[in-house]
């Protein structure tokens, strides 16, 4: 372990999972490392996550940090297979941040909890001197009711891998604005809650849907390394399969970036049985947050191991991310 908190420590690959595992643990047995804790209340099964978020800069294509804040709590719990309810909204503010970037920040997580159909009813707001933060911190925790049961099946070689869109545009869009790069116009965040669309294919498909994970911090691979990390599984993703679009393509050649390792913040890696990906694809076309859906890849009996299959036939290895490739994405 080092010895100082370093950027790697929340990229979401080796480091922060070795922080979470020597350090968090101090908190107790009962922590929950997963999206989120479920427990019962009575006896009603209920899903509780809490996030927070630091994107810089505060306002990019497609997004702002409220939007992303109650986006990304709603996901957490949807991937757990829950029907995201209320959220609670923290805020550190740093003095001499102008009220109006307040407000259309709060405007925004109100426009984006609408749509998501969950509620705000709590929260708490702290000022700090300024430069003791920057501009504005957020904190969202969220309950959501589980109906049909976590997705949480075991996994098995066979399952396919599948994504709902297109990977890497959070993570570049805001790179790109927070560099002003002019050549990256016209993308966008895909900034979106994913409650909509997992509650269509869970409905439909409940019993093939064996595990649901969003790709932000440390992006595909990361969450696909923390999958076989657990079981004596492998996962080979399809080159030519994935979804990627030609200006994510294009800034990460440029900058030496694998786009594989970008966060995303509307995406949800499903593996589900072969015999219903293709319907499930499908499915998710037909709704807004998954238009671009495909199956890239599939789960394999090499344990450990996450690779890709290239388009002239080789294959690499995709290991867990040791540092923040993009730090302070959301």
């Amino acid at each position: 372990m080092a010895e100082k908190i370093l950027l790697g420590h929340g990229s979401g690959g080796r480091l922060m999972n070795e922080l979470i595992e020597h350090i968090i643990g101090i908190l107790g047995e009962e922590v929950m490392l997963d999206d989120s804790a479920v427990f019962n209340i009575g006896n009603m099964p209920v899903a509780f996550t809490t996030d927070s978020f630091t994107v810089s800069p505060l306002f990019f294509p497609g997004g702002d940090i409220g939007k992303l804040a109650v986006n990304g709590t709603v996901n957490d719990l949807s991937v757990m297979g829950a029907r995201p309810l209320i959220l609670s909204c923290s805020v550190i503010v740093e003095e001499g941040l102008d009220i109006d970037v307040l407000m259309r920040i709060l405007q925004s997580m109100r426009e984006a909890a609408d749509y998501a159909g969950v509620s705000i009813v709590t929260g708490d707001t702290k000022v700090v001197q300024k430069r003791a933060a920057d501009k504005i911190f957020i904190n969202t925790s969220g309950i959501g009711v589980i109906e049909r049961g976590v997705q949480r099946l075991p996994v098995e070689a066979g399952d396919a891998v599948i994504i709902n869109g297109c990977i890497g545009d959070h993570g570049i869009a805001v790179m790109a604005e927070r560099n002003r790069l002019s050549f990256t116009e016209g993308l966008s965040s895909d900034c979106a809650p994913l409650n909509h669309v997992i509650q269509e294919i869970v409905g439909a498909f409940p019993d093939s849907i064996k595990f649901m994970r969003d790709p932000t911090r440390g992006g595909v691979a990361s969450v696909l390394n923390e999958i076989v990390g657990k079981g004596g599984i492998g996962v080979q993703l399809i080159e030519n399969q994935l979804p990627i679009r030609d200006e994510v393509k294009g800034v990460c050649e440029l900058l030496g970036l694998d786009p594989l390792y970008v966060a995303n913040e509307g995406k949800v890696i499903v593996i589900a049985r072969r015999d219903s990906a293709a319907d499930i694809v499908d499915l998710m076309r037909s709704t807004k947050e998954g238009i671009d859906a495909a199956v890239i890849g599939e789960v394999t009996p090499e344990a450990g191991r996450v690779y890709l299959k290239t388009s002239i036939g080789g294959s690499r290895i995709l290991p867990p991310l040791i540092e923040e490739q993009l730090p302070r994405i959301c």
